[in-house]
């Protein structure tokens, strides 16, 4: 299988027939672990290349989404996908609880706030996402943002999908290209993770008592991924529904899509011009004579 087919194969192109169910947590397209392993570090490689002339070209951004129930692997897929990058170039931000000041501005203020600059990469775990997503769930965040009561309306989640398709495509026309992942993880194997969690002292201080309340509201947050998804995976900034059963597969699908649209993007080194040629030339001879 083509590495871009496996890619498009997880990209929702028609978000309309989009269903959750339709997408096997446990999917692995055929792929064995070690396999697997051996073609993401390729990908890694080639991924560290195409940062490098991303920075240097300085003129596109490319943000790339996390989204994910507790426990679907955001964390380590951030420390193992992108364990090629130049910490110099690439910014990760993990969207926690919003602060005072947060609650007192628009809900995509902070994530604007938040956004990559030219030539580099940014990671969002957690994004404003959450804002149509874990508020949906939880409508007492909602009142916590204190909106005029006449804005909170039934059409308020399908505002602010209006909203987000209208914040990311602003991104792409001033050169921040988008890439969203939704590491899809079955209701039996986050119970196995996070019971693992408690077992381990490295992560134990990461588990709450909110993981497990949230579990009783599984079919909820599935139903606002759903629709969240229907409403949001745009031609210009498409969401990739990985199987993140097992985190070796979410790694290579997910470095393979990260390649893909960086090479769209058709970013270069500069070329010098006449100026900087000679400008280099005379260093040249400096430094022969130094």
């Amino acid at each position: 299988m083509k590495l871009r087919s496996l890619v498009k194969q997880f990209r929702i192109d028609e978000p309309e027939r989009f269903r959750l169910a339709d997408h096997n947590p446990a999917e692995t397209a055929g792929f064995e672990k070690g396999e697997a392993k051996e073609l993401a570090r390729a990908q890694t490689e080639r991924m560290t290349h195409l940062q490098q002339r991303l920075y240097a070209a300085h003129s596109w951004a490319l943000l790339i989404v996390l989204q994910g129930v507790d426990a679907a692997g955001k964390d380590s897929a951030i420390k193992q996908v992108m364990a090629g990058l130049n910490p110099q170039g690439c910014i990760v931000h993990p969207f926690k609880e919003p602060t005072s000041e947060e609650l007192d501005h628009d809900f995509l203020w902070r994530a604007a706030k938040r956004l990559p600059p030219r030539g580099d990469i940014g990671i969002f775990n957690r994004s404003h996402y959450e804002e149509v997503l874990v508020v949906r769930v939880h409508r007492e965040l909602l009142a916590a943002q204190r909106l005029p009561p006449a804005l909170v309306t039934r059409r308020i989640w399908d505002e602010r999908f209006s909203d987000i398709n209208a914040f990311e495509r602003h991104l792409v026309r001033n050169g921040t290209a988008v890439l969203k992942f939704h590491l899809r993880i079955s209701n039996e194997e986050q119970k196995r993770r996070l019971m693992a969690r408690l077992k381990d002292p490295s992560k134990s201080w990461k588990a709450s008592m909110a993981d497990v309340a949230d579990r009783k509201l599984w079919p909820q947050y599935m139903t606002a991924y759903e629709d969240m998804i229907r409403h949001t995976s745009t031609p210009q900034a498409p969401w990739y529904v990985l199987p993140a059963d097992h985190k070796w597969f979410v790694r290579i699908v997910m470095a393979m899509a990260i390649v893909d649209a960086l090479e769209r993007l058709h970013v270069d080194f500069p070329k010098p011009d006449r100026a900087r040629l000679r400008e280099l030339q005379r260093m040249r001879r400096a430094l022969q004579a130094s």
